[in-house]
């Protein structure tokens, strides 16, 4: 059973039927109040950079600069973690201090971060690729790392994923997820906000597609980009938005 979610973008109503009805958008740098502020900022690719004060801090698939393209990574984090084995997901020499790096399923518990990772992408008997989806639940607010995610979810992976408030979905094609099954994938999950991830940039030098291909798939108009979006489990919007955020190359 889906769960329905209204969506809207813009005042624009998603045609997209697996994204339930409807989608919306306002500016995402900062939305509301209520609770602790945490901060999600994307680096390009799978890259992203996930923060609250008083709990540890994550970072998600660094890539190789020399093979996707971007600057090189200087970041610093208490955990990493990675979906696959791969360079544009697993470069964790871009990244000083971690303690803890995950790169499998599994539950774990890390300075007030609840981590739940799902394997998705079959077996190695199968001969496929496989990769590992991460929920993390920050005071509340539970953040879904799709990874590099070829298909839509099983019931039993969604299941295990629990509610998901904000999703970080690759949509650039290639390998992973269309920006027609990542359109798809969002409508099963249903969460509060969209964060797309991997996909074709000036910065990066992977042949992806392009943003603008899933907002199409979307029905929506053109999306303002943001340096990173910060929130509370208060201000956590009703109906679905999706977020673009800007590359930080610093």
């Amino acid at each position: 059973m889906l769960i329905a979610r209204r969506m809207f973008l813009g005042g624009q109503q998603v045609k997209n039927a697996f994204a339930s009805p409807f989608l919306h958008p306002k500016n995402a740098g900062i939305i509301g109040n209520g609770g602790l502020t945490m901060e999600i900022t994307w680096y390009g690719q799978s890259c992203f950079r996930l923060t609250e004060r008083g709990s540890a801090s994550v970072v998600t698939d660094p890539y190789d600069h020399k093979v996707v393209g971007y600057n090189a990574l200087k970041l610093k984090s208490d955990i990493v973690t990675v979906s696959h084995e791969n360079p544009g997901h697993n470069f964790v020499d871009g990244v000083k201090g971690y303690k803890h790096l995950l790169n499998g399923p599994g539950e774990y518990e890390i300075g007030g971060v609840f981590v739940t990772g799902v394997r998705t992408n079959g077996s190695k008997q199968e001969g496929q690729l496989r990769n590992t989806l991460y929920v993390f639940d920050y005071d509340g607010i539970t953040i879904a790392h799709l990874g590099d995610l070829r298909a839509v979810p099983s019931r039993s992976q969604v299941d295990a994923l629990g509610e998901v408030n904000i999703v970080l979905v690759p949509i650039g094609g290639g390998e992973g997820l269309s920006a027609a099954k990542a359109a798809e994938v969002v409508g099963v999950l249903a969460p509060n906000i969209i964060i797309p991830m991997n996909y074709a940039t000036t910065d990066g030098k992977l042949p992806l597609d392009s943003l603008e291909k899933f907002i199409k798939e979307m029905g929506l108009g053109a999306v303002d980009a943001e340096s990173s979006m910060k929130i509370t489990k208060g201000s956590l919007p009703e109906d679905t938005r999706v977020v673009v955020l800007e590359a930080q190359q610093k």
